[in-house]
């Protein structure tokens, strides 16, 4: 195996330790538990053992302390893991130091969602961009020589975050890495012009392009099958959908988009993992507009709201129109509460995307954000220019239509890039 090249193991049969580091709030410090809990589970990994740890400033060496490190090693002995998994980034030297003060492999938070990630690629892009983001987070760490560097590129026989670029017999250098990522990036970049080629010729389509944007396992993908009627995997699970799908939707009301499924997005999602997968978050930045999927019937529904918000910013896609869903309303009793959440947010309904309930009401917000998107013309075509009469047809929505001696008065919403076809019969746009 090249060990520079990922691959890729579903179930590592790996026991760890969660080491999470606390919060000053009990709420957020709850919310990074659980989070920590789904990555290890996402990640094929038991839990033997949870170990919270509350400092206000993280350690040089260590990051939770030299003290809890050797509780850490005690909690290992005692209950067999043969992992440590700390919810938080840590250092190479802090990983190194945790390593062998424990006796096992170190994995971090990046490093975790990273090996999900190599689990979940399909694509050629998908596993491109898992690797270019490995090689990045490896780089750093080719001058030690801990627990974890020397079991790099186990293949299937390795353990949680041991998938990868790796660096079997450590014959991997800095140089080697470097000439990879250069490589990977360049690839990439032929992937992100050729997906430009391909939004052209969508734009030509002349129909409006959303994407759905949400923290991990709102519901997207069930949400892309029941609009479109696609056959997307959808569970119940972190990172599920890595890969970008794009899927036509015809509206009741003769109206269509085009609907873009994305990765899920989670709390303080690293900035060079949204770099790494650029290609695929452009989806996101090209689009119409947003429909922002909510599980309404999770605990933390207002954290993962903001943390989706975040991660928008950070994308410069914070002001693009965005349709909210709050998913899931068949787990969630308490009506008044859905009606309450609709009531605060603006272009917002709530439904059920597993049985289809509410789904109207999606709809007729889609099309109002159609509507919006739209340029109203009011323009007399001759008789003789039929075509493009057809084209308000096609691709837009004809409000009136009257016939007068100098042809089709026609009131119709119709994409912008087509309004200056109907300049020269008088239009008036609005």
């Amino acid at each position: 195996m090249n060990p520079l090249n990922p691959t890729h193991d579903t179930g590592s049969g790996d026991r760890a330790l969660l080491i999470v580091v606390d919060a000053k709030d009990q709420r957020e410090s709850d919310a990074n538990t659980e989070e920590l809990r789904l990555l290890a589970d996402s990640a094929g990994v038991k839990t033997a053992d949870e170990m919270h740890v509350r400092r206000q400033y993280p350690d040089a060496r260590f990051y939770i302390g030299s003290g809890n490190a050797e509780e850490a090693h005690l909690r290992v002995q005692e209950t067999g893991a043969n992992v440590a998994i700390v919810g938080a980034d840590l250092s190479p030297a802090q990983q190194r130091n945790l390593e062998t003060t424990t006796e096992v492999r170190v994995v971090d938070r990046t490093q975790l969602i990273l090996d999900i990630f190599a689990q979940r690629a399909r694509t050629s892009e998908g596993k491109l961009q898992v690797e270019l983001a490995q090689l990045q987070y490896l780089l750093p760490r080719l001058s030690g020589k801990g627990i974890a560097m020397s079991r790099l590129g186990g293949g299937s026989a390795g353990g949680v975050a041991t998938r990868g670029p790796g660096e079997t017999k450590l014959e991997t250098d800095r140089r080697r890495v470097r000439d990879r990522i250069s490589l990977l990036k360049d690839e990439l970049e032929s992937v992100v012009k050729q997906r430009a080629v391909q939004n052209k010729a969508r734009r030509q389509l002349h129909i409006p392009g959303a994407a759905l944007v949400g923290y991990t396992s709102a519901g997207k993908s069930t949400l892309l099958n029941l609009l479109a009627g696609a056959d997307v995997e959808a569970h119940a699970r972190l990172f599920a959908t890595l890969d970008p799908t794009t899927r036509r939707v015809d509206l009741q009301d003769g109206a269509s988009i085009l609907l873009s499924d994305t990765v899920g997005f989670i709390r303080n999602l690293p900035h060079h993992l949204v770099a790494a997968f650029r290609a695929t978050l452009e989806e996101v930045t090209d689009s119409d507009f947003l429909i922002h999927v909510v599980d309404s019937a999770h605990h933390f529904l207002h954290e993962q709201r903001i943390a989706v918000d975040n991660v928008l910013a950070d994308l410069g896609a914070q002001n693009k129109p965005v349709i909210t869903v709050f998913n899931k309303s068949d787990l969630l009793s308490n009506q008044y509460e859905l009606r309450r959440l609709v009531a605060e947010t603006p272009d917002s309904c709530y439904m059920s995307a597993l049985t289809g309930e509410g789904r109207q009401y999606l709809e007729a917000l889609i099309q109002k954000m159609i509507s919006r998107l739209m340029t109203r013309i009011n323009a007399t075509v001759p008789y003789d220019r039929g075509d493009l009469v057809a084209l308000c047809h096609e691709h837009g929505r004809i409000l009136s239509t009257e016939y007068v001696p100098e042809g089709v008065l026609i009131e119709a919403e119709i994409p912008p890039n087509l309004a200056a076809r109907f300049e020269q019969y008088g239009i008036t746009i609005s």
